[in-house]
């Protein structure tokens, strides 16, 4: 039986993977995100806190009967931050820079704020955890716990960060054998409440006999690779597979959602197959809040405190939709 998420971890998951405040001297501001309330103490290892509460949730029937109703939310988003020795920016600095991100972020995700998408920009070896990617050569697709994966190196990484044309490229020359690459990514939502799974991998494969990729998602409870989509060209082409029913079969125990790229044809023992790779990712829906967007926000700073706290509080809307079912 699927669930809803509680708003506030949306909300949470939306601004701590899309906030990025950039300092003074050009470094990344540390920013925790979390549910209420601030921790004076987390200042020690983070430039600011952000926390977010649920205020008030309102239910109201969109139709007669009441079977379609709509969820009003109100949320509370604070900000907070201090003056930190050593730091380039004063706490009202990175107080307004993270104002301005929350604005940028909710603004541009508040038709999507239950849409969030994994992949390795800025991940590396062996900081990969969570999301992780490997590689090997051989004649079958082999399972994710094989002892044959070799995890990329940190440079080999830098080359799937993003989709820039700097490609990871996974050379084989074994008679028989295939070039393959194997991707893991955590997801943060409890798996009941995952609306839709969307794996992408952007690249192309080469071989003797021809160009191909073919991509598949694992099956844990078959003990199975599935859902093979494939793809032809000789340049970078996005492969993508959707899933939107038995979503726990492919989360397992460990929230990992595991993704297969192989080239389609396998080397002849004198020229390699090679598989080539620009981007992969992982796309997730989960139900709950489909709408997000800021109805003001006010600074709230604490002068009677040593340091000074700057603090602004956001309020924000949302809603979901229902259909509570029954008999009218």
């Amino acid at each position: 039986m699927s669930e809803s998420e509680d708003p506030t971890a949306t909300v949470v998951r939306l601004l701590q993977k899309n906030i990025r405040v950039v300092k003074e001297d050009n470094s990344i501001a540390s920013i925790l995100v979390s549910q209420e309330w601030y921790d004076r103490e987390l200042f020690k290892n983070y430039d600011g806190q952000i926390t977010v509460g649920l205020v008030e949730s309102r239910d109201t029937k969109i139709e007669m009967s009441g079977r379609i109703r709509r969820r009003l939310g109100s949320l509370r988003v604070n900000v907070w931050a201090t003056d930190k020795q050593g730091s380039s920016d004063n706490g009202k600095q990175i107080r307004n820079k993270t104002v301005e991100e929350i604005n940028r972020v909710i603004r541009q995700n508040r038709n999507k704020p239950n849409t969030t998408e994994y992949n390795f920009a800025g991940l590396g070896y062996p900081e990969g955890d969570p999301h992780k990617a490997f590689q090997t050569g051989a004649a079958s697709e082999l399972q994710p716990e094989h002892a044959n994966w070799n995890e990329l190196t940190s440079l080999e990484y830098q080359k799937i960060w993003y989709s820039d044309d700097q490609r990871h490229s996974k050379s084989h020359n074994i008679n028989g054998e295939y070039a393959l690459m194997l991707f893991r990514f955590k997801i943060e939502s409890r798996e009941k409440a995952v609306k839709q799974i969307v794996l992408s991998f952007e690249g192309y494969g080469s071989a003797p006999v021809g160009f191909g990729v073919t991509v598949k998602v694992w099956n844990h409870v078959a003990g199975a690779w599935q859902n093979a989509h494939y793809g032809t060209d000789e340049a970078d082409e996005t492969v993508t597979i959707t899933l939107t029913s038995n979503l726990t079969d492919y989360i397992d125990d460990e929230q990992y959602v595991w993704l297969l790229a192989r080239t389609t044809n396998p080397s002849d023992g004198m020229t390699s197959a090679i598989l080539y790779c620009d981007y992969a990712c992982c796309t997730v829906t989960v139900n709950g809040i489909t709408y997000l967007d800021i109805v003001s926000f006010r600074d709230a700073d604490r002068v009677d405190t040593k340091p000074f706290i700057y603090r602004t509080e956001f309020t924000l809307k949302s809603w979901c939709f229902e259909d509570v079912g029954g008999v009218f």
